[in-house]
């Protein structure tokens, strides 16, 4: 195995343990479907290994996670639609495609005219998927992958959205709609019969204000989120360790205590800052 490139190693590991004989048990009856799971929980390993600035552990998970595209693409090979190779061409192309002024004759662009040929070139992309389709036009939210955390997606549909002007024109306009729909919810909520479902909806149009709302900060959402759970987690921490120096279980403290306790947490951070 030694002569051959370390990626033709792994495809050959990979097509072994997909041996219908010889193969791993487990392997072996992987599908598409069955290993899309992985594939996103290790496309967010890598995430989390870059946020830790843990070099090695970005190698490892960029490992893990071309293990996943190896494993998709010889599932696919092994049903006669397509390859690794396949894989790799593709992608080329399109970077190829949508760098002109890098691969072809033109010039040198600044960042804000590639942006815009960028998103050009993915127009003209998803007009050639819909017509694939059997539609006529693409949508501008077309390709906005389902499988995106809901946070994430919804950020992501607001960005497309408001590249065509739907979008509100201000801060405080975003503001206002955050407010309407908290009244909205609050109204819901104090029905004789109060609906699950349209309690379910009018939260969801809450969280969307907020992705919004980080979008005309110029915020990325799911960092601050992700920012926010840290904080959360360091600070309930600190409360339970002085639980813990008194000898009092959490289950016996009384919300009162938990407050001066999430304030001296709160304290202990800004201490720490200064």
């Amino acid at each position: 195995m030694k002569e051959k490139s370390p990626i033709e190693n792994l495809k050959k590991v990979m097509a072994r343990l997909r041996d219908p004989t010889d193969g791993c048990p487990w392997d072996k009856v992987q599908t598409f479907t069955s290993v899309a799971p992985y594939t996103i929980e290790e496309a967010y390993e890598v995430s989390e290994a870059i946020e830790c600035n843990d070099i090695d552990s970005i190698k490892e998970e960029l490992g893990d996670l071309l293990l996943q595209i190896v494993f998709h693409s010889r599932i696919a090979e092994e049903s006669g639609y397509f390859d690794f190779d396949e894989v790799v061409q593709v992608i080329i192309d399109k970077m190829i495609r949508r760098h002109p002024h890098v691969f072809g004759e033109q010039g040198k662009r600044d960042m804000e005219y590639q942006s815009e040929e960028w998103e050009a070139q993915k127009k003209q992309e998803r007009y050639q998927k819909a017509r694939r389709r059997g539609c006529q036009f693409p949508s501008i939210l077309d390709d906005v992958a389902l499988a995106l955390p809901a946070l994430m997606r919804a950020e992501k549909l607001g960005k497309r959205a408001a590249k065509v002007g739907f979008d509100w024109p201000d801060i405080d306009s975003v503001f206002e709609k955050i407010h309407e729909e908290i009244l909205e919810l609050r109204t819901e909520l104090g029905e004789e019969v109060i609906s699950q479902n349209n309690i379910e909806e009018e939260l969801g149009d809450i969280l969307l204000a907020v992705v919004s709302l980080a979008r005309h900060l110029k915020l990325d959402p799911e960092l601050a989120l992700r920012r926010g759970n840290t904080k959360f987690e360091n600070r309930f921490h600190y409360v339970e360790d002085q639980l813990e120096k008194v000898r009092k279980k959490p289950e016996n403290t009384s919300l009162e205590e938990y407050e001066l306790l999430w304030q001296a947490a709160k304290l202990k951070e800004i201490s720490c800052e200064g």
